[in-house]
């Protein structure tokens, strides 16, 4: 690479401050004026070098590891977004999830960080409550190492050099087979030059964040780098019970690394990371109620009317009915101490015309939950918690080959998982109230106390020979096969022991003509013990073709055909109950989706290569698509997995930047996202259709979003033809920035002003989807204005600056009774930043 990309050498080795901060078909605005003139400098200095140089001059040549090469992301044939360091430190996202308003075909939702969907074009965890049971559909790795928690997603971003998003399934290039895409994540590595940078921001809701980063060589052959980061902020909703702030950020985050370099060819560097938030979240606010089919006594106003009744003196009633008032009352223990880390050994080894790559890693998950599952201040459900403990280890070896002709990777890839769970729910004063009927609802001795004491673990494991070549037909025209043979073993255990208020436990299978007493059955109906130990594995063999040609010395067509999987799943969290109450034992595993995957694309650059255009447009065919579902009640399982039949999604994407001048640049993404369950017929009930016969009284709600019911199983309906949630029809980004030259303190540098946003139509926050849990579409707007000089960067920033009204994520209540809670999107903020560097 290196002789082909003279420039691009020196240009890797500079200070980060001089690397342009542009999107591959995607410009970021910041630091890009400065990019192309560190350009134009370096082909001024080496006038006599070959016309890749002079190029190089004219636009910006971004580097990626997307095909475990280096190489330009305009000659990669997959339909890619990169994300600079400085990109991301300028536009305020500091994570995954926040990188989604720069990748418009990503999304990203989390109720706390266990519970986090990552998807890429709608698809990758199925949405709602977390299963450990299952794979993600959407790899997270870190300097190659992949990372099998999701929880990763919602920590600040460490000294990260650039983040890669792959579109697409990546299962002949990656360790760990992904479905959906990929998210590449590339931090800045030891350098035997001695280099540091740090980083202050301030602003408004007691904002707080700090980064130092320094590195340089502890001898000729040995180099280290160390990064630390944290951040604060005092929390965004209120909670009149414990009459403070919720949903805050404290996060804390480590990185060091050591690189030893005995000669050209070989390379080993040793790395470590931790990081740890513990914030008091993540509560939710009331946002609305909708009717359902139970029996009008049996829904939310008439039951906060009956608790009320219950209880002389009590009015309760729920602090705002306006969800932007951001205030709540949830009286349960709120936590959300997460901790994760690891370390990995890499070894890159020059063996004759290529390199053999191993990456060795151990990592951990620490998480320790407190939830208020009733969402409300009643005390329904006053204890809810499972926290996890998570061991991984990962061991892959690659062999990169590259030629005149012929490039290929050669991989093999294991890895091996644990994860221990411990989960207590416990049923509160008012429970009895709520969730039984006649005289047994009068009586809070029958529920309150009852606890529900869950211990679980899983077994996974998995290995995988995969392997990419890339065949040079002609100068023009390059064929890409792929293959991957992989193997996937899962085992898990899962008991739930039963107590009452006086800590009995209770045992709630009848004896033949003795039926259960009403205080058990009652008791029993709400949570049953129960025991499981699913087990299975699986071998898939899968495989890509990729054709691309060169239309033009910058036009790059490409066409992709991939058959992948997302191999068998099992239901980790316990089993979902049948009509009669009993142990439904044949969910205890969900078969492996199977994928077809179609994708073609464009990728040209003009204006004298400072802009580029890149367009692709995909389809994706899934069936016994791995879909979360809920059966709504407090004595159900929560969450659990199953097969819907069929689902497609398809779409079309464009990127655009533009760098018209030292002094403007600008980009814009566009994604259209068709994602549709195309047949899922035993699909949970949404809300509104839910929980038996609809009372006469009152208009009906408007079913035309929420499928239709199975009379042969009233728990279910036919979902077929709509939208999977999470997913809006639209997404944009774009953003800008402008400099004018000036002398500031004796420096000489730039004041620039640039502007990044981002808009999502509608979508649904319900894994059937909803009429009450449709979340308006929103656009949200941010801009920055400061001073860049050489070794110093200072700006003030507001984000959501015209302070935009939008919803996070909402959630349906336990128990059918039309109650639904939410998070709201952060109000305007505003705040400066300082970074240093040498």
């Amino acid at each position: 690479m290196t002789a082909k990309y003279p420039s691009v050498r020196r240009r890797v080795q500079a200070s980060s401050l001089t690397l342009s901060l542009l999107l591959a078909g995607a410009a970021t605005p910041a630091l890009a004026a400065e990019a192309a003139a560190d350009e134009a400098g370096a082909a001024t200095a080496t006038a006599a070098a070959d016309d890749t140089d002079d190029q190089a001059s004219r636009g910006d040549i971004i580097i990626v590891t997307a095909r475990r090469r280096q190489e330009t992301a305009q000659e990669v044939p997959v339909a890619i977004s990169v994300i600079r360091g400085d990109s991301i430190e300028a536009t305020g996202n500091f994570n995954v999830v926040k990188l989604q308003q720069l990748a418009p075909t990503l999304q990203v939702y989390t109720s706390n960080p266990r519970n986090t969907s990552v998807n890429i074009r709608g698809l990758g965890v199925p949405f709602g409550l977390t299963s450990d049971g299952f794979e993600q559909g959407v790899g997270i790795y870190v300097d190659d190492v992949y990372n099998s928690r999701v929880a990763a997603a919602t920590f600040d971003f460490l000294d990260v050099a650039q983040v890669e998003v792959l579109r697409g399934p990546q299962g002949t290039l990656y360790g760990k087979n992904t479905t959906a895409g990929a998210i590449n994540i590339t931090t800045n590595q030891p350098t035997f030059d001695f280099e540091g940078r740090a980083e202050v921001s301030v602003g408004n809701l007691n904002y707080r964040q700090a980064k130092a980063a320094i590195s340089g060589p502890l001898t000729d052959k040995i180099a280290a780098r160390i990064a630390i980061a944290a951040t604060s902020r005092r929390g965004t909703l209120y909670n009149v019970t414990s009459d403070r702030w919720i949903n805050e950020q404290d996060n804390l985050g480590l990185r060091g690394q050591l690189l030893f370099q005995p000669n050209d060819d070989l390379s080993i560097t040793v790395a470590g990371d931790y990081s740890k938030q513990d914030p008091e979240g993540y509560g939710t606010t009331y946002v609305r109620v909708g009717r359902t089919q139970r029996v009008l006594t049996r829904q939310y106003d008439a039951l906060v009317a009956a608790v009320n009744a219950a209880n002389p003196g009590r009015n309760y009633a729920v602090p705002s009915a306006n969800p932007y008032a951001r205030l709540t009352d949830l009286d349960a223990s709120l936590n959300a101490g997460n901790k994760i880390g690891g370390a990995s050994v890499r070894v890159k080894w020059d063996v004759g015309p290529g390199t053999l790559t191993s990456i060795s890693a151990w990592r951990f998950w620490d998480w320790k939950p407190e939830n208020d599952r009733d969402f409300t201040g009643l005390s329904i459900v006053s204890r809810s918690q499972n926290p996890s403990q998570q061991d991984q280890y990962s061991q892959e070896f690659r062999y990169n080959y590259e030629g005149d002709k012929v490039d290929f990777v050669l991989g093999l890839f294991g890895f091996k998982q644990r994860i221990d769970t411990q989960g207590t729910e416990q049923q509160g004063a008012d429970a009895s109230k709520w969730s039984l009927t006649g005289a047994l609802a009068n009586d809070p001795s029958v529920l309150n106390g009852l606890t529900a004491t869950n211990t679980q673990y899983l077994k996974s494991t998995s290995a995988a020979l995969f392997g990419q070549l890339s065949w040079k037909v002609t100068d023009a025209l390059t064929i890409q096969p792929g293959a991957r043979l992989n193997y996937d073993k899962k085992s898990g255990f899962y008991r739930r022991v039963v107590t009452n208020g006086a800590g009995q436990v209770i045992n709630c299978t009848p004896t033949p003509g003795n039926p259960l007493p009403a205080v058990l059955a009652a008791q029993c109906g709400v949570y049953q013990p129960q025991e499981s130990a699913p087990s299975d594995s699986a071998w898939n063999f899968t495989y890509d073709f990729n054709v691309n040609y060169k239309l033009a010395p910058d036009i790059l067509a490409y066409a992709t055909y991939a058959k992948s999987f997302k191999t068998l799943g099992i239901n980790q969290n316990g089993l979902p109950l049948n009509a009669d109450n009993t142990v439904n034992y044949d969910a205890s595993t969900v078969k492996p989706e199977s994928i077809d995957h179609f994708e073609i694309g464009l990728k040209t650059q003009f204006l004298n290569r400072r802009a580029t255009f890149n367009l692709s447009a995909y389809r994706t065919d899934i069936k016994d698509f791995q879909a979360t579902v809920n059966g709504g009640q407090f004595g159900t399982v929560r969450g659990y997995l199953a097969n819907a039949d069929k689902v497609r999604t398809q779409g079309i994407e464009a990127d655009l930047k533009i760098v018209a001048s030292d002094r403007f640049t600008a980009y814009a993404n566009g994604a259209y996202t068709d994602a549709k369950y195309k047949k899922f017929t035993n699909a949970p009930c949404p809300p509104e259709l839910s929980g038996g016969t609809l009372q006469p009284s009152g208009a009906a709600p408007d079913y035309s979003n929420a499928g239709v019911p199975n009379t042969a199983s009233p728990r279910q309906c036919d979902i077929s033809g709509q939208r999977l949630p999470g997913v809006s029809k639209w997404a944009f980004s774009y953003g800008a920035e402008t400099n004018v030259p000036v002398t500031l303190l004796a420096k000489e540098g730039q004041i620039y002003l640039g502007v990044d946003g981002n808009y999502r139509s509608h979508w649904n926050s319900n894994a059937s989807p909803s009429i009450y849990t449709n979340v308006k579409g929103y656009a949200l707007t941010n801009f920055r204005v400061g001073f860049r000089g050489e070794g110093l960067d200072v700006f003030g920033w507001v984000r959501n600056a015209f302070d935009t009204n939008y919803i996070e994520l909402l959630q349906v209540a336990p128990g059918n009774t039309g109650l639904i809670a939410g998070q709201v999107g952060d109000e305007r903020t505003w705040g400066g930043t300082v970074k240093f560097s040498f």
